[in-house]
């Protein structure tokens, strides 16, 4: 506080020029009470974890449309496996599961031969280029280990070189365009127990218990896994016993690393402090390694985003209040349907767009919305997503599709490529079976076109994985499902971000760039109205954009002016009056608030498909409406309600009914006409005879005479007797 008063003298001067004399001591002396400190833009108050003064200084009025880098830099067998193909019928001693594993086994020299490879190839500025060229993408989530930062353990010497190609990736980025939210997705420890953490933790050799087959190796993981970032877990109660600060402080110090050496780069759009702790992280314990790390952030680079996850908790009545009036903070939720159970179509098409219900709930609640992971996945076949050679128990549900195993991307010297086209699924073997046999690979499957037409028939419970000839119905389907789940998370979030950019095994559900040449996704800025009207048949509200009710004023006024500078006064329209900036200087209260309600839906439902949020400096908000809306579908994909089906099969089978008979009329006519012995019968039978007789009959059937058997003579009988036969 000393600094305020040596600096009292220039206070005309500075306030001559605009500038806030406050907030310039601000980044010399932080400190405003015990309980609060003061930033550039906000003051943060320690005790409750929530903000003030919100200068609004970044407003998050532009929707995150991106996609993950992930398997890069931290490495994941599913997305990579042609570097995990050279450990396939190894032992406890040369299987590698994960980058850590991967390091230990290889050792730090040929750990990194093989990763400096890797990096070179997976990544690349033309693909980087490619990816800004679609227009559909202005966003990358860089998935990050804190190693490479503070290398510790088996990454000492083996990821050397990392951070090298991280500076060509942002530059790269700036060059196309795009900005960047490093994520951190691994912390030591593990934040979750998952490969895709650096790694797997719960994890135990069991070739000694196998008896049969003999020699088999073997090991176990999901039943036991376990995440030691927070300390030590007890799984009997899945609880904590003990918080390791330790490891809490590795990562704040990893944060404050990243802070200083990239917060100069025009790319950076923010950090994510860690990457999917699990459901069983101590909740407190993570808001304030949260808070911590957010104070951290904006010490040093003030305008960034800060981006947390939501730990599996995907809850207004967890999340709700926490970092409240803090600027620049969003929440990530990761929503995948591969571990669904399998369903029709009509149940991932509802699935997708309830999200944005949920989405909605939380905004309003937290704040800002970012899907930061979401793919086209309906099943769990994608080959080892959940652990090399390993399995989640009873998964996956239904058969897979294979397909031949990829070339190596970064070139045939890698070790174990290609896959050997001789041999069967190889060990080691984890709790469920997932692997390449036979040169072939496992991949999602096919969506089949439905027998009878209907998208809630229940075909695909006995349909084969690959889909017969004619009967693929996968890309309808995919191109659908991206279109709601594209419609809920950026219509009504604050963005997105696909997984992944691309995979090693083609799998375009998990394929940004593979689903971008199939058409799954569409190239463009996704303005297109089959997106804005995805998913018409399955909401049965709308939403609307209106002002937050304890918004103050000001702050509305500068949601109002974001209005009028992008807009002009076009927008800002109450009871048929327009305003303009001067009218809005001069108004408050009730007044103010019902015209930045109409201004701002006005403004959002105009704009949304272009990217635009219900944000507007945060005063904001989604509101629920009932909502008719009419039945119209862009896409062919046979969906016909119950009622409809009913209709229609009523008219096929009097269609068929009506077919038969005037086919058989036409038939009847024609046998009349040319045949004679027909003739002949129809008038000498029973059942026409009175028919016969009418003028209609024989003026219509008069081919053949009919004096010939008009009067038809019965068969003369003989009678025999002693004499001689006569006839009667």
């Amino acid at each position: 506080m000393k600094i305020r008063h040596h600096l009292s003298a220039a206070t005309s001067l500075f306030v001559s020029f605009g500038f806030n004399l406050s907030r310039l001591a601000t980044c010399l002396d932080t400190s405003t009470s015990d309980d609060s400190t003061e930033y550039m833009h906000f003051v943060a108050h320690n005790q409750s974890q929530t903000c003030s003064e919100d200068a609004h200084a970044t407003q998050f009025d532009n929707q995150i449309r991106g996609v993950n880098l992930g398997g890069w830099m931290v490495l994941e067998p599913w997305i990579t496996p042609s570097l995990f193909y050279q450990f396939l019928g190894g032992d406890e001693n040369s299987t590698a599961i994960d980058i850590y594993t991967f390091c230990e086994i290889l050792g730090p020299e040929e750990g990194n031969r093989q990763l400096q490879r890797h990096w070179e190839t997976w990544v690349t500025e033309e693909i980087i280029e490619k990816l800004a060229e679609s227009g559909a993408v202005n966003s990358l989530r860089l998935p990050v280990g804190d190693w490479m930062y503070k290398p510790y353990g088996p990454y000492i010497g083996c990821t050397d070189g990392a951070l090298d190609h991280v500076d060509y990736l942002l530059d790269w980025a700036h060059a196309s365009g795009l900005s960047v939210l490093i994520d951190i997705h691994g912390v030591k420890g593990s934040q979750n127990g998952f490969d895709n953490s650096g790694q797997s933790q719960g994890f135990q050799w069991t070739s000694k218990l196998n008896t049969v087959p003999a020699g088999d190796v073997t090991f176990e993981h999901w039943p036991i896994r376990t995440a030691g970032w927070m300390g030590t877990f007890h799984p009997e109660t899945a609880t904590y016993t003990d918080i390791n600060r330790d490891n809490i402080q590795h990562a704040l110090d990893v944060i404050q690393t990243i802070v200083d050496r990239y917060k100069e780069h025009p790319a950076v759009l923010g950090l994510e402090p860690v990457n999917e702790p699990w459901q069983y992280t101590p909740i407190e314990e993570l808001k304030k390694f949260y808070w911590e790390g957010y104070l951290i952030v904006k010490q040093s680079a003030p305008y960034w985003k800060f981006i947390i996850h939501d730990s599996f908790r995907f809850d207004p009545n967890v999340w709700g209040g926490f970092m409240k009036g803090c600027p620049d903070r969003a929440i990530d939720t990761h929503i995948y349907q591969a571990w669904k159970d399998p369903s029709s179509r009509l149940a991932f098409y509802k699935d997708a767009c309830n999200q944005k219900n949920y989405i909605t709930e939380m905004e309003n609640a937290f704040g800002p919305v970012v899907v930061g992971e979401w793919s086209l996945a309906t099943d769990n076949c994608a080959m080892w997503l959940n652990g090399f050679n390993d399995n989640l128990p009873g998964f996956p549900r239904l058969p897979c599709k294979y397909i031949p195993c990829s070339p190596p991307y970064m070139g045939l010297e890698q070790p174990g490529t290609p896959v050997d086209p001789n041999k069967p699924i190889q060990g080691p073997y984890g709790t469920g079976m997932s692997g390449p046999h036979f040169g072939l690979c496992p991949v999602g499957r096919d969506w089949l076109k439905e027998s009878n037409g209907i998208t809630y028939g229940k075909d695909w419970m006995k349909a084969p994985p690959h889909a017969p000839p004619g009967r693929d119905a996968s890309d309808d389907v995919m191109t659908n499902l991206a279109m709601k789940k594209i419609n809920a998370f950026s219509g009504f979030g604050h963005g997105f971000y696909f997984w992944n950019f691309r995979t090693d095994v083609q799998e375009p559900h998990w394929s940004y760039m593979l689903a971008l040449e199939k058409g799954w996704i569409p190239n463009g800025n996704l303005n297109d109205n089959s997106i804005t009207n995805a998913c018409e048949k399955e909401d049965a509200n709308d939403f609307l954009c209106i002002a937050k009710p304890d918004s103050l004023d000001t702050n509305i006024r500068k949601g109002l002016d974001y209005v009028l500078l992008q807009d002009g006064p076009e927008d800002l329209v109450l009871h048929g009056k327009v305003y303009n900036s001067t009218d809005v200087s001069d108004m408050k209260g009730e007044k103010l608030h019902n015209l930045a309600n109409s201004a701002f839906n006005t403004f959002w439902q105009k704009h949304k498909a272009d990217g635009a949020t219900c944000d507007f400096g945060g005063v904001a908000m989604l509101a629920e409406v009932n909502k008719t809306t009419t039945q119209n579908d862009e896409w062919n994909d046979d969906y016909i309600s119950q009622e409809e089906v009913e209709k229609r099969v009523l008219l096929v089978t009097i269609c068929i009914i009506l077919g038969i008979m005037f086919g058989g009329l036409i038939g009847f006519c024609a046998a009349m006409r040319t045949s004679r012995r027909f003739n002949q019968r129809v008038y000498q039978s029973t059942l026409f005879r009175p028919l016969s007789k009418t003028h209609f009959f024989r003026k219509s059937f008069a081919g053949f005479s009919s004096e010939e058997y008009t009067e038809i003579q019965p068969k003369r009988q003989l009678h025999m007797t002693n004499e001689m036969p006569y006839a009667t």
